[in-house]
């Protein structure tokens, strides 16, 4: 990243202001604006996340607010009530006053004397759904937002929940915000108040895995916040971002197939990070994009910023399966809209273990046997019979299947897919005679019956190299009590054949000559899903199956329409020194006398000082997921942190520990908080909780 020292316009920080809410809560702001704003006001642009202004953010945010205030803007980077130095209790994620608050801020910002009354909002995941969310409501002043890494719909597409099953990123994300929303404002801020504030947050702490539980089926819960409930809510200008190798694939696309506002697309090969720090590589220059957007629609420069095409996205070249990449090979392409007009359908029957050439129906779904006509109860013998493949995986699969959203650190890619696809169904092309390039969401239809009433299906695609090596390109995943309503599940009659359309990710990957294309089918994907309450074997009817890839051909005009980005820049980040060196691990263990499995993952950032507050501050993440044989109770999810800040003599620590574990119908959590001020315990509470499964 190039680092920026001089910028069109000078400007000065006020690290702590103070914004009231109608309740009486105060939030804590921390303002980049224009020295010249004193006499000339600038629109305003807020960032509204829970994590930390202070410390634990402060190093990103000094590379881009101070950049894009060097532009002429009040960037304003809010903490949510609750966290950081602001006031209150963070008690869930999205809630209506989240977004009451995030109105009163920008409310409050147009009646500052340094902004001219125009507001746009920007963010990363939390911040991005923020912005989104706070678009749907209509605040008069905000003009545009600017968002990364977010989902429009907060059950089909986000962390909790994926097809009906659920992830593990559930249990991971609460335990994250079961840290963060326990942690104490700093004295040196709040003064001799902070010890009152960091009480009150640790007495109305819960575990937010309790309340994710409880809302297993699509409901008004998941409904609230989810803009894809009507997108006509939203009426101001979107750019919408994110990455291949994030969870968050797929909202973007949809944004531009769906909304009727003025918008553009940007998908890169990235985790879950802003452009401008993308990795794998290559980052782009983000912050000039995003300055070029403020300054058409909060300040009515007319700079061609609504030209060319409305996406443009990383077309990935074919790499070997690694769990981490400093970059991912490939070429910028675009489409002058979306749905695009260069993605044609292309449906393969499933044949033979054989992903079958489009038949004579021309990319339609390959005919059904006679049989298929009638009332789907099962085959009755002779040639159908041996159509019908049939699958119960182990619980092994899934060990190498990485994140449900990567972060890169640790790596936490899909590794090579050979061993996953020994308890899988596997389906697979000839090699290729020619390069086949796929953008947008692959498609499952599936012809099948189960033998319980709860099952679900796993679906991945992989690129096969020609020495055996797979690398999953994406994947989708179905619990097929969720057939035909997300809203009121209904068991499976076992043995009855069933249609079941499982969407995979939406990616874009090419895949050279000479590699195969593989479909691998799979009735459970532990530790990144929760599995069923017993193991199912699925049998699949393949002539009646299809895979759709979603095929684009190279473009020539791609090099003219999708102009090269600038260099990734931003303003030099603060200043820190590392204390205690950071830990990364991942390890897969087995044991085979006793049959237990593991993932153990540690996420540990060291002991970080802030030298221009004096505060150490450590993380440790620690994650294990377990399970013996292929008991589908045995399986267990534990996520602890630490969070530690230190100055002087103010040493505060806390702990948060969370267990979920399950029998056939019932899941169990079992958490524990506790805070320590000065190496002493000062808080402690446990909490042991039985949550019905929801055919889940």
């Amino acid at each position: 990243m190039r680092h920026v020292t001089h910028l069109p316009y000078t400007t000065k920080e006020e690290e702590h202001v103070v914004i009231p809410m109608s309740d009486g809560v105060r939030l804590s702001a921390r303002i980049w604006r224009p020295t010249s704003s004193d006499h000339e006001p600038v629109p305003a642009v807020l960032e509204y996340i829970p994590y930390r202004k202070r410390d634990l953010t402060a190093e990103r945010d000094s590379i881009h607010h101070p950049y894009i205030a060097g532009h002429g803007y009040a960037c304003v980077r809010v903490d949510l009530r609750g966290t950081g130095e602001s006031e209150g209790v963070l008690r869930d994620e999205y809630l209506e006053i989240e977004q009451r608050d995030a109105e009163e801020v920008l409310a409050w910002l147009t009646d500052q004397p340094w902004c001219d009354g125009t507001t746009g909002m920007m963010g990363l995941s939390w911040g991005a759904f923020a912005a989104l969310q706070v678009a749907a409501r209509r605040p008069p002043s905000l003009k545009a937002i600017a968002i990364a890494s977010f989902t429009d719909d907060r059950h089909a597409d986000d962390m909790h929940y994926m097809g009906g099953a659920m992830l593990s990123d559930n249990l991971a994300e609460a335990g994250t915000m079961f840290a963060y929303a326990t942690c104490p404002p700093d004295p040196a801020v709040v003064g001799d108040r902070w010890r009152d504030m960091w009480h009150e947050r640790l007495e109305h702490a819960r575990p937010w895995v309790l309340e994710w539980l409880r809302h297993q089926r699509l409901d008004e819960y998941w409904r609230h916040a989810s803009v894809a409930e009507n997108y006509q809510d939203v009426r101001c200008p979107v750019l919408a971002s994110s990455g291949w190798a994030d969870g968050y694939s797929n909202a973007v696309t949809r944004l531009l197939a769906h909304l009727d506002v003025p918008r553009k697309g940007l998908i890169g090969p990235w985790s879950h990070k802003f452009p401008h720090l993308g990795e794998p590589g290559p980052a782009i220059g983000y912050l000039q994009e995003v300055v070029r957007w403020w300054d058409h629609w909060l300040k009515g420069v007319d700079n061609g910023v609504m030209d060319g095409p409305m996406l443009r996205t990383w077309m990935q070249d074919s790499v070997p399966p690694s769990t981490s990449y400093e970059e991912r090979p490939g070429r910028w392409v675009a489409e002058p809209r979306w749905p695009s007009p260069h993605v044609h359908p292309v449906t393969h029957p499933l044949t033979g273990h054989r992903i079958a050439p489009p038949g004579a129906l021309d990319g339609e779904r390959a005919p059904e046997s006679a049989e298929d006509t009638g009332e789907r109860t099962g085959g009755t013998g002779g040639e159908e019979d041996r159509n019908v493949l049939t699958v119960r995986s182990p619980l092994s699969v899934g060990q190498f299947a990485g994140k449900w959203a990567s972060y890169n650190a640790p790596p936490d890619l899909p590794y090579d897919q050979r061993e996953e696809d020994g308890g899988s169904l596997v389906f697979e092309t000839a090699p290729l005679t020619e390069r086949v390039e796929i953008l947008g969401s692959p498609t499952l239809d599936l012809d099948l019956s189960a033998d319980e009433p709860v099952a679900m299906v796993a679906a991945r695609l992989s690129d096969v190299r020609p020495d055996g090596a797979a690398t999953r390109v994406t994947y989708g995943l179905l619990n097929l009590t969720r057939l035909d309503s997300a809203e009121q599940p209904e068991p499976l009659v076992p043995g009855r054949r069933y249609r079941a359309t499982v969407h995979l990710n939406g990616v874009a990957q090419s895949f050279p000559p000479g590699h195969r294309i593989r479909l691998s089918l799979s009735t459970s994907y532990w530790p990144l899903a929760w599995p069923p309450p017993k193991p199912a074997m699925l049998s699949v009817h393949e002539h009646s199956s299809t895979l759709t890839l979603p095929v684009r051909p190279p473009e020539k005009a791609d090099d003219t329409l999708a102009a090269p980005f600038g260099e990734a820049e931003g303003t030099p980040p603060i200043d820190t020194t590392t204390v205690t060196p950071p830990e990364e691990r991942w390890d897969v263990k087995r044991d085979l006398v006793g049959y237990r499995s593991e993932l153990d993952t540690v996420k540990d950032r060291g002991t970080v000082r802030f030298e221009d507050i004096g505060l150490d501050v450590g993380r440790r993440a620690h994650e294990r997921y377990a399970s013996v044989a292929d008991d589908f109770t045995s399986v267990s999810g534990e996520s602890t942190w630490t969070m530690g800040f230190r100055r002087d003599d103010w040493d505060v620590r806390v702990v948060t520990h969370t267990r979920l574990t399950c029998d056939e119908g019932r899941f169990f959590v079992d958490a524990t908080l506790d805070g320590y001020e000065g190496g002493r315990r000062v808080f402690s509470r446990t909490w042991n909780e039985t949550v019905p499964r929801d055919l889940l």
